[in-house]
């Protein structure tokens, strides 16, 4: 056991005190940062931007027009089109739109007859002009205000618009368009459209969550977020040393390393003290993770939504899949002699660990399927589908999380015997890489 502590604590301290393991480590925390300061910056609206230009309407309703006319023609010759971007619910939505969209629109209305030729309009739009430029063409359908006679469904409208143009030109046209048929439609019924948009308008209320200690506003996404940050920690937990074993092994391998080193111990304490080693090495990277986290939702107050029985969980679950992963990325760099051979023996593991990734929604959201119990109780993934439902709004009874981890113990067990088989004989083997057949023939001859 001495010895196995001591190949332990040299690959910990060979890997922590390294700049490249330092970098590694904070290279995340330090993204997340930098985009939560430049990511308003950049996705956010651009206030500079603004949508000015003529807009040509064919109109044979006659109705339309006038509405954007009126919107046009308020307050000022230019006045913006915020006033007449609503719809029913008694408060300007278009108005987020045009927030999105940067300043206000300004649009000149062109009116064309209503017998217009479309086809001949349309070549208005391949009419450079860089005063005033020439935004889109909108062609409204003769029932777009009153159905045709026998008929009760109404018409829209077509939008032409010149290529390479900007697509938020065209959504602020459209809007501007819609809102003027509405308001239309509604002048025509003799329909007050602010008293309709009082009446059919409910604003969307912040649920409240009702605990045994306290009643709190609910946080909209937490529990949506939560399982996927838990199963992002394992993922990364496992898989960042898991390709520490890896290249580790075959570094060692190649370059005749091993065999001193087997020189000194036997093949089952190399392999005890390196899994050991990197399994702190990843609960070191853990940690750290979710401190961060943990002061993440001290400054949003929202500490007290976290069920703390989820961390142990979480370093229980780990382990199980920690130890079946990374023993088999030991016995995948014992068998080859370097990382372009170790890629055909891990493709069937990487796409088994990516499995749990496609699953996260369905299982978040109804942990109690069929579906979700089955790849809660399947290894060597049951550890990702476990702490999945673990982390959702109805986690599973106790009998099935200990059985999960029963059966992740039994599968740990088994991808420990595999590894230390081939990873005996293949320390010391070189030439052609093997496939799945000479492991397992290994695994049966050891």
């Amino acid at each position: 056991m001495k010895k196995v502590l001591q190949i332990a604590a040299r690959e910990f301290v060979a890997t922590v005190f390294t700049k490249a393991f330092v970098i590694g480590l904070l290279v995340f925390p330090a993204i997340v940062g930098v985009m939560s300061i430049v990511g308003p910056k950049l996705f956010g609206p651009d206030r500079s931007f603004a949508i000015a230009g003529q807009l040509a309407v064919v109109d044979p309703t006659g109705e339309v027009i006038p509405q954007l006319r009126s919107a046009l023609t308020k307050g000022t010759p230019a006045a913006d089109l915020a006033d007449v971007i609503r719809i029913a619910r008694g408060e300007a939505i278009g108005g987020n739109v045009l927030e999105a969209l940067g300043v206000a629109p300004k649009l000149t209305l062109v009116e064309r007859p209503a017998t217009a030729d479309v086809e001949h309009e349309k070549a208005w739009l391949r009419v450079a002009d860089k005063d005033s430029p020439h935004l889109a063409l909108a062609v409204i359908h003769a029932n777009a205000v009153e159905p045709k006679a026998g008929e009760t469904a109404l018409g829209s409208y077509d939008l032409y618009v010149p290529p390479k143009q900007d697509a938020r030109v065209e959504i602020g046209v459209q809007e501007a368009v819609r809102e003027a048929i509405v308001g239309a439609r509604f002048k025509a019924r003799n329909l007050d459209r602010a008293q309709v948009n009082d009446l059919t308008s409910v604003p969307r209320v912040r649920s409240v969550t009702v605990s045994d200690t306290a009643d709190r506003g609910t946080v909209g996404g937490f529990q949506f977020v939560l399982p996927l940050a838990f199963m992002f920690l394992l993922f990364m937990g496992v898989m960042g040393s898991g390709q520490g074993l890896l290249t580790t092994t075959i570094e060692e391998k190649s370059s005749r390393v091993i065999e001193v080193l087997l020189s000194a111990v036997s093949p089952m304490q190399l392999m005890a003290g390196k899994l050991l080693g990197h399994m702190a090495i990843s609960l070191l990277g853990m940690s750290l993770y979710i401190a961060m986290g943990l002061a993440v939702l001290t400054s949003f107050s929202l500490f007290g939504l976290l069920n703390f029985a989820l961390i142990p969980y979480l370093l229980v679950f780990f382990v199980l899949a920690f130890f079946t992963i990374g023993s088999l990325m030991m016995a995948i760099g014992s068998a080859v002699n370097d990382l372009r051979e170790a890629q055909s023996l891990m493709l069937p593991m990487t796409l088994l660990l990516i499995v749990p990734w496609f699953l996260w929604m369905p299982i978040s959201r109804d942990p109690d399927s069929t579906l979700s119990v089955v790849v809660s109780f399947l290894p060597p993934v049951n550890s990702f589908g476990m702490l999945l439902r673990l982390a959702s709004a109805h986690p599973p009874p106790a009998w099935q999380v200990w059985l999960s981890v029963a059966i992740g113990v039994a599968g740990v067990v088994g991808a420990v015997w595999f590894a230390s088989k081939v990873f005996r004989i293949g320390l010391l083997m070189f030439g052609k890489p093997p496939n799945f057949t000479t492991l397992v023939r290994w695994v049966r001859d050891a």
